[in-house]
């Protein structure tokens, strides 16, 4: 099967009360692990790839690897997905390589200047038959060149449900990440997080059956932060988001949830584990390997928080 887009995805998931993975890649132990535990939960699969990916592996190898990914997997849909593409330009690029869809990050602009940014991808993509994410509000943290608000201002930047109805009228977006109190990167809050349920409520009221995204949605698990300060680390004060509210959202209008920094933290705590027990290891393999086996755990993990599992076939 080819790449597909999240049409049929979004439907069946806003539909049914559960969300599809989108997970980050930057390489091949990665995807893979990625790959294992969705074929093996037959999933529905959203791969993004972030300016930063691009830069670390380039283009053409992260391409040939998806690539092998879907050949091998001809009964799982997967979407090959440009994860915050801040100008035209960079979303022009993926639209012409190939993306499935993109998602136009103009959020720190004004709001007038996001609409018409957004709207220019969202011609562009449309007329190439690709989808287009865009986001409304600010989320806090730090995800590679995504600088959120800070923890403190959170709550300030929310999005506002009218103005979700204007930007999406405006735009013609197919879907929309909101700020409803997540946040970028692996040291996201100071004291447990409740997320703004009542915008997604409220977002879904005013726009039944249109598809919302939820970003910086890592749980930063316990078991790989343990494992990370155990041998050699220094994560005391990493918070991520519960994964009970993630589930409550996946059976809201949610139907893209974002997992990256709890992949890097699964293949990071192995790692540090090979090397701090078996000091004079040198082979990649054995420290990459094991570090691949916990990202494909894990994400088997998330994909039953999600509700996904089971789901590849209504999703084809």
């Amino acid at each position: 099967m080819a790449l597909v887009d999240t049409k049929k995805m979004f439907e069946m998931a806003y539909n049914n009360g559960y969300a599809v993975g989108a997970f980050n890649v930057n390489n091949m132990e990665i995807t893979q692990g990625i790959i294992s535990a969705i074929a093996e939960e037959k999933a529905p699969l959203i791969l993004q790839i972030s300016k930063g990916a691009r830069s670390y592996a380039s283009m053409s190898y992260l391409r040939a690897i998806i690539d092998v990914a879907v050949a091998e997997n001809p009964d799982i849909p997967i979407v090959m997905h440009l994860d915050h593409g801040d100008t035209f330009e960079i979303c022009k690029q993926c639209v012409d390589d190939g993306f499935t869809s993109v998602m136009v990050d103009a959020s720190k602009h004004p709001f007038e200047e996001n609409i018409r940014i957004t709207g220019e991808v969202v011609k562009y993509a449309h007329d190439h038959g690709v989808v287009v994410e865009a986001e409304l509000g600010q989320l806090g943290g730090i995800e590679e060149d995504v600088v959120g608000v800070s923890h403190d201002e959170i709550a300030k930047h929310l999005t506002d449900p009218d103005q979700a109805v204007e930007f999406i009228e405006k735009t013609e977006c197919d879907s929309l990440a909101v700020a409803c109190g997540t946040s970028h990167g692996a040291y996201k809050f100071k004291t447990e997080p409740t997320l703004a349920f009542d915008v997604i409520q409220k977002i879904s009221e005013k726009l039944p059956d249109f598809p919302l995204v939820m970003h910086g949605s890592s749980s930063v698990l316990k078991e790989f932060k343990d494992l990370i300060n155990k041998y050699g680390g220094d994560m005391p004060d990493a918070m991520g988001v519960p994964e009970s509210a993630i589930s409550e959202a996946a059976k809201m209008a949610v139907c893209k949830i974002n997992i990256d920094t709890d992949l890097r933290m699964a293949l990071t705590a192995k790692i540090r584990e090979v090397f701090v027990t078996k000091p004079g290891e040198f082979d990649p393999r054995k420290y990459l390997g094991p570090g691949r086996e916990a990202i494909k755990k894990m994400v088997k993990h998330k994909l039953n928080i999600l509700g996904c599992s089971g789901k590849a076939a209504e999703c084809m």
